[in-house]
C-alpha cells in the first residue's frame, strides 16, 4: 500500500526509498530493515548532543506526567519561566526579552513583527528589510521573502513583500557588501537580517568575522535594527555558543531554534533588546505585539530545552565541539579531488565536480543515493557536501563519512 505521507523537500514523482526509521540513538538512526545509518547532517542541523540523550528524555518524561500544553496568552508556567531565565543568562545580558515560537521559520516572522511594531510604534514609517544574497530564513511567507529569491519560492512570488538584497561577503569582495549595506542604511530601513558567519541552505557559505561585526556597526551608526537569524548556527555550530560572539556582536533581535532543545523536539525564541520591548508597552491594547501559536511555550518542549542547558552548564560541550572540529579538519585536508574544501566549527563543506552550485542538479539526487547506500545520511545542496554531525560522533563513523566522500569524488572524476 502507498504511503499516504506527504514528504517535506521530497519529489514523490521520482519514486525515491524512503526509508522507515525505528529509533535513533548517538550519532545513529536504526531502520526496520536492520540498518545502522549515520546521521552525518544531525537529521536536518538539530540534534546536537545526540538523539535520545538521556538528560533530555528524562526531561521530557518527567514533565509529560505533570502538564501537557497551556494556553501562554496571559497565562504562564514554570519550565517557560526557567527557561526564560537560562536562556537570559547564558545570552548576551542586552537581549532581555524572550518570546516563544514553534520553528526557526515562526521565529523570524516573530523578528520581523517585532522590528516592523518598534518602529510603527514610535510613529515612524520604516518598514523595509535588508537582507543578503544566497540567504536562507525559512518556508513561511516572511521568512522566504528575506530568503534568496529561486526554485524554493518562485510559485509563491505574488505573496512575497520586497527587499533589499545586499551581495554575499565573499572572499575578496567583502568590501562591496559593506558599501552596499551602507548605502541602503543611508535610507532608513527598518532591520537587516543575516546569517551570521555561514548560510545555511545558500550553499554552506563562509564569510569572516569582522565583516559580520562590519555590518552590525553600520546598521548601528544609521539606528538599523540588526537582526541574527542564529537557528542553523546557534548552539555550538560555529565552534562557539553564537557565531555572533566571534565578531563581539550583540544583535537587537536573535532567532534561536534547532538546537535549543538538543533536536529533540520543537520550539524556538526571539530574544529582544529592551528597547524594542518597551515599544510595545502601553496601556493601549492596540500597541501590544499580536503574535502567538496554538503551541506556544509548550511546557514538554520547554522542560527539553531546559535539560539541553543544564547539559550546557554541567558538562565540557565546548570542549567536545572544539575536539570535534579538530577531527572534522584533518579529515577534510586529508580529502582529494574536492572543490573549495572549508571549514567552521563542527561544519565542513566542499563542492564535488562542477555544477556551479545549482540546487536542482541532477547530481544532487544521485550523491544522495549513493550515500544512502552506505548507510550514511548525507543530504547534499546540489554539488554541495556538508558535514555538520551531532557532537558525540566517534572517529569510526567520522571515517566512514569522509571515506564515503572520497569514493564519490574519485567516481566524479573517473565515471567509468
Amino acid at each position: 500500500m502507498t504511503s499516504p505521507v506527504w514528504h517535506p523537500f521530497t519529489q514523490h514523482g521520482l519514486n525515491e526509498p524512503i526509508p522507515l526509521v525505528e529509533r535513533a540513538e548517538g550519532a545513529a538512526l536504526y531502520t526496520a530493515d536492520g540498518r545502522r545509518v549515520v546521521d552525518a547532517i544531525s537529521s536536518w542541523w538539530v540534534t546536537t548532543h545526540g538523539h535520545a540523550h538521556p538528560r533530555i528524555m528524562a526531561a521530557i518524561t518527567d514533565q509529560a506526567a505533570r502538564m501537557d500544553q497551556i494556553i501562554f496568552a496571559g497565562w504562564t508556567h514554570q519550565p517557560a519561566e526557567d527557561l526564560a531565565r537560562g536562556l537570559t543568562a547564558i545570552m548576551p545580558p542586552e537581549l532581555t526579552r524572550v518570546f516563544y515560537s514553534d520553528s526557526g521559520s515562526t521565529s523570524v516572522e516573530v523578528a520581523l513583527k517585532m522590528a516592523l511594531g518598534y518602529w510603527a510604534n514610535r510613529g515612524e514609517a520604516r518598514h523595509r528589510i535588508l537582507v543578503t544574497q544566497h540567504s536562507y530564513h525559512g518556508d513561511t511567507i516572511g521568512a522566504m521573502s528575506v530568503g534568496e529569491r529561486g526554485v524554493f519560492n518562485q510559485p509563491y512570488g505574488p505573496l512575497l513583500f520586497d527587499v533589499g538584497t545586499l551581495p554575499f561577503p565573499a572572499a575578496g569582495a567583502e568590501q562591496a557588501t559593506l558599501d552596499a549595506l551602507e548605502a541602503a542604511c543611508r535610507e532608513a530601513p527598518a532591520a537587516f537580517i543575516v546569517e551570521p558567519l555561514l548560510l545555511g541552505a545558500g550553499g554552506m557559505l563562509i564569510y569572516p568575522p569582522r565583516v559580520l561585526a562590519e555590518m552590525a556597526a553600520i546598521c548601528a551608526r544609521h539606528d538599523v535594527l540588526f537582526i541574527a537569524d542564529e537557528v542553523m548556527t546557534g548552539w555550538g555550530r560555529t565552534g562557539t555558543l553564537l557565531a555572533c560572539e566571534q565578531a563581539g556582536v550583540v544583535p537587537d533581535l536573535l532567532c534561536l531554534s534547532k538546537g535549543l532543545t538538543g533536536g529533540s523536539l520543537p520550539l524556538a525564541v526571539t530574544m529582544a533588546r529592551e528597547a524594542i520591548y518597551d515599544a510595545h508597552l502601553s496601556q493601549d491594547r492596540a500597541r501590544m505585539f499580536f503574535h502567538s501559536s496554538s503551541y506556544t511555550a509548550n511546557p514538554i518542549a520547554c522542560a527539553a530545552a531546559n535539560a539541553n542547558l543544564a547539559i550546557w552548564r554541567d558538562e565540557p560541550v565546548l570542549e567536545r565541539i572544539a575536539a570535534l572540529a579538530e577531527r572534522q579538519a584533518a579529515r577534510l585536508s586529508a580529502l582529494k579531488g574536492v572543490r573549495n574544501p572549508r571549514q567552521i566549527g563542527t561544519v565542513t563543506a566542499m563542492e564535488i565536480a562542477d555544477d556551479q552550485g545549482r540546487y536542482l542538479s541532477d547530481r544532487g539526487p544521485r550523491l544522495l543515493a549513493f550515500f544512502r547506500d552506505r548507510d550514511l545520511l548525507l543530504r547534499p545542496l546540489g554539488n554541495t557536501v556538508y558535514v555538520m554531525p551531532p557532537y558525540c560522533i566517534d572517529d569510526a563513523d567520522l571515517d566512514r563519512i569522509y571515506s564515503a566522500i572520497a569514493e564519490a569524488c574519485a567516481i566524479q572524476a573517473d565515471p567509468n
